[in-house]
């Protein structure tokens, strides 16, 4: 691992800022690192507040796509909502579609099939929507490029909105209305919402139009928080404002399909971390294995017996999924072992029979091994499929860009992304990526980093220290869990080896004769580093821990050298 210590902001802000908040150096120094240099910063970060909810007009094409909505109510039209099949389509497709049959009975909503349509717009999905005489499709998390597809549902009347955050082409859609905010074209002010951020605009633009204030749709927040945690966006200005909402909703008055999805969990409060790996997976696993229809319904559910079978089934197709997900992952290793070309700053595996619906996680696994551009390729119909990941700090999206002589399609993000080509390119696309990344990336960033925010003794690590970092939350990118730093720290003598295969090491660390309990995951292998009296530097985050009734703090080792 490669330690950096992140730079310390000027003295001078850091003691004006701890003066009018009467706090410590160590948490105006992290403030001021997250960007919070004033009274007034700091008021609106930790007491979040809808009020500080941008105007959504202030969205390119936002009246646009207003209109056209109202028009469609007002005249009775079919309205399809139309979204992707992973967590941010699904939850976009049961925020808008919830909102908009308030307004009208006249809504259907429609997931592709990741398998016979792929991602995106499909022109399945057009079609459908011609059959069932629809005028209008409202395309959520995708449709950015969907420039053919638009255009031939123009032939059959059908009007498109778009309420994508994915990066445009060097064309957009003619739609009624594209919102983006990544359009180059659009001044709204914060350009990092998920797709469902988007949505949940476009239903508070609608809402204002009626009357409606922003507290009116409180109970859709859930579905945004739930977005914003599994799609990776930053917590940071109007997302964390709607992630500290949502969490209070599904932690205070969750919606059924989320009591019936927790009925099985026990847990107190749920943390964007807990979204992140209980709520989302849950919801993903219904597209991976199935079909992304079952989560909207989930998501949808008012009855509770119906919403707790419908769990169950998701719970199975889960279970699947990590089945799937352990064994696939494991043939890709042994792909990555079995292949003699040494010192590559690549990751690309391929085989025919891999499940799509997965393939994505086993990217993600390949990364936090290799540490490399990594990308998974499987067979998808006459074509061949793959997931994208990156490493911190390289854009995987540029580089596929780069690439893209060898490419049928492909879109995404900076550090994921996702792509189709011909089989008979597959080698020299192999080959040109490894190229790209090889002559652009720096090398430094195929070594994982901790970020450290701030150095820390053990003296100030109390009670009233946590609780006010605790208040940093919700956490994410942007706005991370803060990492510290201890220097000349040594074992107590009772570090052991804990859980399966002993992969974990418990132990208490002493310095200056204050001493503190400590758990590094997955750091058992660093045991002989902490005996017999040895000095080591620590790398941590504080947490709580609760045993037989009683808490205390303890430090997260991430590292020791």
């Amino acid at each position: 691992m490669r330690w950096t210590l992140k730079p310390k902001p000027e003295t001078k802000i850091i003691n004006e800022l701890a003066d009018a908040l009467q706090v410590d150096t160590v948490i105006a120094s992290l403030l001021v690192q997250r960007g919070i240099e004033t009274y007034d910063d700091a008021r609106k970060f930790f007491r979040p507040s809808l009020q500080d909810l941008h105007d959504p007009f202030l969205m390119k094409d936002m009246d646009s796509a207003v209109s056209r909505i109202e028009k469609a109510v007002l005249d009775q039209e079919n309205i399809m909502v139309y979204g992707d099949y992973d967590v941010d389509g699904t939850t976009s497709v049961a925020l808008m579609s919830s909102y908009l049959e308030t307004l009208s009975p006249q809504i259907t909503t429609y997931i592709p099939d990741r398998y016979e349509e792929g991602y995106g717009v499909s022109y399945q999905g057009i079609d459908y929507a011609e059959d069932n005489d629809i005028s209008l499709i409202i395309a959520l998390d995708c449709g950015i490029k969907a420039i053919e597809k638009v255009a031939y549902a123009k032939q059959k009347g059908i009007d498109f909105i778009i309420c994508d955050h994915h990066r445009p082409g060097d064309k957009i859609p003619e739609a009624v209305a594209v919102l983006d905010p990544k359009r180059e074209d659009c001044k709204y002010p914060y350009k990092e919402l998920c797709g469902c951020g988007v949505g949940f605009k476009l239903v508070q633009a609608i809402a204002s139009k009626k009357g409606q204030s922003v507290d009116d749709l409180l109970l859709y927040l859930d579905l945004v928080a739930t977005a914003i945690g599994a799609d990776i966006v930053p917590i940071t200005g109007e997302n964390r404002v709607l992630a500290y909402f949502g969490l209070q909703v599904i932690n205070q008055n969750p919606r059924i399909g989320f009591r019936a999805m927790l009925s099985q969990v026990k847990k107190e409060t749920l943390t964007i971390t807990d979204v992140v790996f209980i709520i989302a997976p849950r919801i993903n696993a219904a597209g991976r294995m199935k079909h992304g229809l079952h989560a909207v319904n989930l998501l949808k559910e008012e009855d509770i017996a119906l919403a707790l079978q419908y769990a169950s089934e998701i719970e199975m197709y889960n279970s699947d999924r990590k089945d799937a997900d352990k064994s696939i992952t494991e043939e890709a290793l042994m792909q990555i072992t079995h292949n003699t070309e040494e010192d590559k700053f690549t990751t690309v595996v391929y085989d025919e029979h891999w499940h799509k619906g997965v393939i994505g996680i086993v990217a993600s696994r390949l990364t936090e091994t290799y540490y490399r551009p990594t990308l998974v390729f499987t067979k998808s119909g006459e074509k061949l499929a793959a997931s994208a990941r990156s490493v911190k700090g390289f854009d995987v999206y540029n580089a596929l860009d780069a690439c893209s002589e060898h490419i049928e399609q492909f879109g995404g993000h900076k550090y994921a992304a996702g792509l189709t080509l011909k089989e008979e390119q597959y080698e020299a696309f192999k080959q040109k990526f490894e190229e790209v990344v090889k002559t652009t990336i720096d090398k430094k960033l195929l070594t994982p980093e901790i970020q450290i925010d701030s150095m820390l003794e053990f003296d100030q690590i109390t009670p009233k220290f946590y609780r006010i970092l605790k208040q940093f939350a919700p956490f994410g990118p942007g706005n991370m869990t803060p990492v510290f730093m201890t220097e000349n720290v040594k074992d107590t003598g009772y570090a052991k080896c804990v859980g399966a295969d002993e992969k974990h090491l418990k132990c208490k660390l002493q310095k200056n004769e204050l001493a503190i309990e400590a758990i590094g995951f997955n750091l058992g292998l660093k045991y002989d580093r902490i005996t017999d009296n040895q000095y080591v530097k620590i790398a941590y985050t504080i947490d709580e821990n609760e045993w037989n009734g009683s808490v205390s703090l303890q430090l997260k080792l991430k590292d020791i050298i």
